[in-house]
């Protein structure tokens, strides 16, 4: 449903009057997901996972590469039929609060899509729209509040019917529980399943959560400064890490899953500069494992086991 092939984004930052700098913020990134599956997107912040995002929802241009629905890709398409195609593809974003207009009542929020995509209007416009409620579980009485008079929870939910309402094949979620309470966590991590099923849409979830990865995804992509270092199956990746990166990641959420002493591994110095990596591997600075050509070497992901992919030399060397 989902396939991404050599997808890159670079910025232009400026130093001084004439001099230009490119800043990649994804490189390389390919993956393919089915219809009614999930894959995440996994990295500590600065990773690039939610410009990643950006771009395959088509916010964000990118600057090489191919992101294609259904075999279909909508940059090949005029333009009036690649406007209607974005209907299936769409966000719900990490701060419902920040993402909802506050000067939108909830039914005005839900009508706004209704109305673009489907020409609703009338009777069937508030069926339509009262349908949308039961399916997030929220009460029609909610229709005249405005997001600020709703709690975290309830405004995630609008969130969510808001993308459901352009009837999606593939909806990005960026961080969809991380602003709320850990109980209402729970209960939009069900809905999303629930939804999942009952309609088959295609998930791409970017969170910095382990614990949501496991429970919602079937695969899983482990970036680093726009770069992918590890990707496969979500068993393969949390019960058998192989890059330094994934293992300190694990190691980072001890309570999730605890990885064998020996496999534990804790990086040196914070997150790097896309800005500074150079041809070799970009975790080479913070790596206590890394070699001395680490940093000079280009690491291209190799094959460690089924559809269980690491861009590390010295994993795949051993």
């Amino acid at each position: 449903m989902l396939s991404v092939t050599k997808l890159r984004r670079e910025f232009y930052l400026r130093h001084g009057w004439f001099d230009r700098r490119v800043l990649v913020a994804v490189d390389d990134v390919s993956f393919a997901v089915a219809r009614g599956k999930t894959i995440a997107v996994v990295g500590e912040s600065g990773s690039g996972k939610t410009t990643l995002g950006r771009c395959i929802v088509g916010l964000l241009p990118s600057t090489a590469g191919t992101i294609e629905i259904d075999q279909i890709n909508p940059s090949t398409l005029p333009a009036p039929q690649a406007k209607e195609f974005r209907r299936r593809i769409q966000m719900v974003f990490q701060d419902p609060d920040e993402s909802l207009n506050p000067r939108m009542s909830i039914a005005d929020t839900l009508h706004e899509p209704l109305r673009r995509w489907h020409r609703l209007r009338g009777d069937a416009l508030h069926r339509r729209t009262a349908e949308l409620l039961d399916q997030v579980q929220l009460s029609p009485r909610l229709l005249g509040y405005h997001p600020h008079h709703l709690s975290g929870g309830q405004q995630q939910r609008v969130g969510i019917a808001r993308a459901l309402a352009a009837q999606p094949d593939v909806i990005v979620l960026d961080e969809p529980t991380s602003a709320l309470d850990v109980s209402v966590q729970a209960q939009i991590l069900n809905l999303l399943v629930d939804l999942q099923q009952q309609h088959q849409m295609t998930y791409l979830l970017i969170s910095h959560d382990l614990a949501t990865v496991r429970y919602l995804a079937q695969e899983v992509i482990v970036l680093y400064l726009g770069r992918v270092v590890e990707q496969g199956p979500v068993a393969a990746i949390f019960d058998n890490p192989q890059h330094p990166y994934t293992r300190a990641l694990l190691t980072s959420a001890p309570r999730l899953h605890a990885l064998p002493r020996a496999d534990r591994l804790i990086l040196r110095g914070e997150v790097g500069n896309p800005g500074d990596i150079g041809r070799g591997c970009a975790l080479a600075p913070r790596c206590p494992l890394a070699e001395a050509h680490c940093a000079e070497t280009p690491q291209a992901l190799a094959p460690v086991g089924t559809n269980h992919t690491v861009a590390c030399q010295i994993v795949t060397r051993t």
